[in-house]
């Protein structure tokens, strides 16, 4: 009778230890699962920031073009705040060639971008889109002792509540740098 008492104390201890732990493995499990499950969804703005160029830099003339315009975009279309605007700032200025770069200051060149955005703002200007030049017409040619590139980028500008587009046309030039990675020397504004 004794033993039976002590097996049947036995029995329940395990049936419950067994249950709570099978409970807490379940809600672990349960929590990770839907913690998985649910995506993280990063801004336009953050998505461009993330990007590692010093591991990932854009290997052609036409795809530096492309992320100077995704970075463009955010500058008069997202919302960011101070620090992502000096972050975006700094992230454009890693596809300008040295010798741009060294026509301002870090001090002028944020002031002359903010006062670009103001006024993009202010007149109630958008990028809608933008379309960068194909590949095979990258026009690839040496200057001096330099591998240079040119092509073109056309953003289409819209004004808030107005559904038609104004096409702004820009001629870029790049050179390689002596890491190999195609940098923006310089654009201009094409006009008709």
């Amino acid at each position: 009778m004794k033993n039976s008492k002590v097996a049947k104390t036995v029995i329940i201890v395990v049936i419950l230890a067994v249950i709570i732990l099978g409970y807490y493995y379940y809600m672990g499990h349960r929590t990770r699962k839907q913690i998985a499950e649910e995506p993280v969804v990063a801004t336009m703005v953050q998505s461009l920031l993330m990007r590692d160029l010093e591991h990932n830099y854009p290997p052609t003339p036409k795809e530096v073009v492309k992320y100077y315009a995704e970075i463009t975009e955010c500058f008069y279309n997202e919302t960011y705040s101070e620090e992502e605007l000096v972050q975006l700032a700094n992230k454009i200025q890693q596809l300008y060639d040295a010798e741009l770069v060294a026509n301002k200051t870090q001090e002028q060149y944020m002031q002359d971008l903010r006062e670009d955005i103001v006024e993009m703002k202010g007149d109630q200007l958008s990028i809608a889109s933008y379309e960068v030049s194909a590949s095979t017409d990258v026009e690839y040619f040496d200057q001096g002792e330099y591998s240079c590139a040119r092509l073109y980028c056309t953003f289409y500008l819209r004004r808030t509540g107005n559904s038609s587009r104004v096409a702004s046309l820009e001629r870029f030039l790049l050179r390689k740098d002596e890491d190999g990675h195609w940098k923006i020397l310089g654009w201009e504004l094409v006009e008709d």
